[in-house]
């Protein structure tokens, strides 16, 4: 007899519990981020015609984003380039194959702004990459920018 009252409060006390578990999550909403402060706006629009100037092919417009001194890490798994001159160097070394940067998706936080994009090539051995540029930002010049591979595609 014992056994069987047990058994029945358990199953009361399960039903109870899930049901309530259930109401509780059917009552949270997804936490939405705030709205953006008007420099953080503005840090956007920097880095978001930054990465539309690049299918133009302007080293000269592209490094008028970059501030004077500025880095670049080209990925996570290189070290950053210093420097206006270097810089330049090396985002010249790879312009004239750039199709396009398209950009998925854009936040920012204070002076950082973050953007997951794909960027296109033709020649060279890269097709497209994918992944999440980060940018440090001041006086609407961008300082250090540093890229994280999340896929590549090779020709």
């Amino acid at each position: 007899m014992g056994h069987a009252s047990n058994e029945a409060t358990r199953r009361r006390f399960l039903i109870s519990g899930s049901t309530g578990l259930a109401a509780m999550l059917e009552s949270v909403s997804p936490a939405s981020a705030a709205e953006p402060t008007a420099d953080e706006k503005a840090n956007m629009k920097v880095v978001t015609d930054f990465c539309q100037a690049f299918s133009g092919h302007d080293l000269t417009q592209i490094m008028s984003f970059m501030a004077d001194p500025c880095s670049y890490r080209v990925t996570e798994a290189t070290e950053p380039v210093k420097g206006q001159a270097p810089v330049k160097e090396r985002i010249g070394g790879f312009l004239q194959n750039v199709q396009r940067f398209e950009i998925h998706d854009t936040f920012a936080r204070g002076p950082m702004v973050f953007n997951e994009r794909t960027d296109y090539f033709s020649g060279g051995r890269l097709k497209s990459w994918h992944g999440v540029g980060v940018f440090f930002l001041k006086d609407g010049k961008i300082v250090e920018w540093q890229d994280f591979t999340i896929s590549t595609e090779r020709t």
